[in-house]
């Protein structure tokens, strides 16, 4: 029994590096993307970061255009056009009468066709599939070593700014209002939003980067009511739908990045109905949910 259970859970990740690393991975990831998810969460922002993940595919692939596969060249590239239309949809926002998730919309879909376009001319479109769904397995020593230092550069800017992080996502008009650090504090926010997006697209690729940073946050909700408890349940959470997505996929023979997301989708839909404030929990005492 214990065999099975070894050869089932662990096995992978002892006899193989390749597993090892993927794992390493999708770790540096649980702990960087996944909080940066629950302030997109608490804000109201879940869809940006959607909108984000796709705005980097022209970076990204104008990278590949130029260097091939870098990893170097792609993440600058990804980087730069996460930030561009980050930046363009925050500012505009405060010098137009379109809100920001209007800008953004039009920036995302500007970007995404030009993303697309770029990788439609390319002849080489099999690479390109690592780009767009990842390649987890494959991550190497270099690609580690900056999912690490994403993660430590991430940890550090939110414990810095967490106060005004807090604050913006109760109050954000007072925020503005009583203090001059709320539009650096949107600023460095939809900078590291990218910033995790772009380590994600690593792994997971840039259209499925954002599941990482949101399916955990929100299956996190139905656990948690404070804030260091959401963040340490969605970085469990996160962990592991990791850890059975790699299993599941190496048993299974299927995608890995998409058996990762799967699992995450999988462990919300359990956190919906069995949670603390999950819909079990309300239609076993009705009466009592409607007092509160």
């Amino acid at each position: 029994m214990l065999e099975l259970i070894y050869q089932a859970l662990f096995a992978p990740f002892i006899d193989f590096g390749f597993m090892r690393r993927a794992l390493v991975g999708c770790i540096a990831l649980s702990i960087s993307a996944t909080p940066v998810g629950v302030f997109l969460m608490l804000r109201r922002m879940s869809l940006t970061g959607d909108a984000i993940a796709h705005a980097i595919l022209p970076g990204a692939a104008l990278g590949y255009m130029v260097a091939g596969l870098s990893l170097g060249a792609m993440t600058l590239g990804g980087l730069i056009a996460g930030w561009v239309v980050a930046l363009l949809s925050g500012g505009l926002a405060r010098i137009t009468v379109l809100k920001e998730d209007a800008n953004l919309a039009v920036f995302y879909l500007l970007s995404l066709a030009l993303g697309v376009l770029l990788v439609s001319t390319q002849s080489r479109n099999i690479d390109l599939l690592h780009l767009l769904f990842g390649s987890v397995l494959a991550l190497d020593n270099e690609a580690l070593i900056l999912l690490a230092g994403i993660a430590t550069i991430t940890l550090l800017l939110l414990a810095i700014f967490l106060r005004p992080l807090v604050l913006e996502c109760l109050d954000p008009d007072f925020l503005r209002r009583h203090s001059n650090i709320g539009t650096t504090t949107h600023l460095v926010f939809l900078a590291l939003v990218v910033l995790n997006l772009v380590a994600g697209f690593q792994a997971l690729g840039t259209l499925m980067a954002v599941g990482i940073m949101i399916l955990p946050a929100t299956a996190a909700r139905f656990w948690a009511r404070q804030l260091d408890q959401l963040l340490f349940v969605a970085m469990g959470i996160a962990l592991l739908g990791c850890w059975l997505g790699l299993l599941m996929s190496w048993h299974l023979d299927l995608p890995t990045g998409p058996a990762i997301i799967l699992m995450l989708g999988s462990l919300h839909v359990f956190s919906l109905f069995a949670g603390r404030d999950g819909l079990l929990k309300r239609w076993l005492h009705p009466r009592k949910h409607l007092k509160s």
